[in-house]
C-alpha cells in the first residue's frame, strides 16, 4: 500500500497513544503524514518523537476534541501545513465511570458522550468540506464492540459508541456521491492504556478478559491500525457505512462478554 498513501495526509484524533498512536504510525510506515490531536500533551510529544525516529513527517495539536473550536484548528492546521486531506481516524475516546444507569452523573454521561460522540461528528463537520474540495477520502470513526452490545455500569459508553455508528452510517450515506467513504472500527479487549487501567494490575481481570475473546488473548493495537489502513486503502474501495468488529470473536458468541460489576 506504500505507494498508495505516499504524499497523502491524515488526521488522527486521540494519538497519544493506544489505537490512535498505533494508527498514526501505521500512517507515516506507509508514506503519508500526519497530523495528530490529543489532550495529553505528554504522550503527543512521545509519539511526535517515535515517529520522528521513524523517519516519519507528523504534527502534532494539543487539542479538547469535545469543543468545536479545538476541532476545526486541528482540521486547519492540516490544511495551513499540507494543503489538504485525505484521511481522517477520529478515535479519541474515553470510558468514563462504571456506573448503574440510576447511579451514573450528569457530570460523567456529558463528559463520555462529549468526549465519545460529539467529537467525531465534529471532526466529521469539518473534516468532509476539506475531502469535498478535493473530490473525495476517507473516514474512519472508532467505536467498540460496545456499539453493538450492551455492557452492564457502562451506558453512557455504550450510548455513545451506539452513535457513533449512527452517525457514521448517516455520513455514509450523505457523502457517497461525494467520493467521501465513512466507516467504523469496533475493537473489542484491546491493550490500550483505557484497558489497563481497567484492569489495574488485577492478574485475575487480566485472564478473564484475555479469556473473554474466542482468540484467546486480547488485541494489540496495532491490529486495530492495520484496519484502518486498510478501510482507508483502494482495497476497501467498495466499502462504506460499514462498522467492523475487530474483537477476536466477542460478538460471534452469546452472553459471554466481560465480568463488569453488577447493579442493582
Amino acid at each position: 500500500m506504500a505507494a498508495e498513501f505516499n504524499g497523502k495526509v491524515a488526521l488522527v484524533t486521540g494519538g497519544s497513544s493506544g489505537i490512535g498512536r498505533a494508527t498514526s504510525l501505521a500512517f507515516v510506515g506507509e508514506g503519508a503524514k500526519v497530523v495528530f490531536a490529543d489532550i495529553d500533551a505528554a504522550g503527543g510529544e512521545e509519539t511526535l518523537r517515535m515517529i520522528k525516529d521513524a523517519g516519519g513527517e507528523a504534527i502534532f495539536v494539543k487539542a479538547d476534541v469535545s469543543k468545536g473550536a479545538d476541532v476545526k484548528a486541528i482540521v486547519d492546521k492540516a490544511i495551513q501545513t499540507y494543503d489538504r486531506l485525505d484521511y481522517a481516524h477520529n478515535n479519541a475516546g474515553i470510558d468514563g465511570e462504571f456506573a448503574t444507569i440510576v447511579h451514573n452523573t450528569e457530570e460523567n454521561f456529558d463528559h463520555v458522550i462529549g468526549v465519545n460522540l460529539k467529537s467525531v461528528w465534529l471532526g466529521m463537520k469539518y473534516e468532509i468540506p476539506e475531502m469535498r474540495k478535493r473530490g473525495g477520502g476517507v473516514i474512519v470513526n472508532t467505536a467498540s464492540v460496545a456499539g453493538l452490545v450492551a455492557f452492564r455500569t457502562m451506558g453512557p459508553y455504550v450510548a455513545s459508541k451506539h452513535g457513533v455508528i449512527g452517525l457514521t452510517k448517516t455520513a455514509a450515506l450523505e457523502y457517497s456521491n461525494f467520493g467521501i467513504r465513512v466507516n467504523a472500527v469496533c475493537p473489542g479487549a484491546i491493550r490500550t492504556p483505557m484497558i489497563d487501567a481497567f484492569i489495574n494490575n488485577d492478574a485475575e481481570t487480566e485472564a478473564s478478559m484475555s479469556a473473554l475473546q474466542p482468540i484467546g488473548r486480547m488485541g494489540r493495537p496495532e491490529e486495530v491500525a492495520n484496519l484502518i489502513l486498510w478501510l482507508c486503502s483502494d482495497a476497501a474501495s467498495f466499502v462504506t457505512g460499514a462498522a467492523i468488529a475487530i474483537d477476536g470473536g466477542i460478538v460471534a458468541q452469546s452472553g459471554h462478554y466481560p465480568p463488569m460489576p453488577e447493579g442493582e
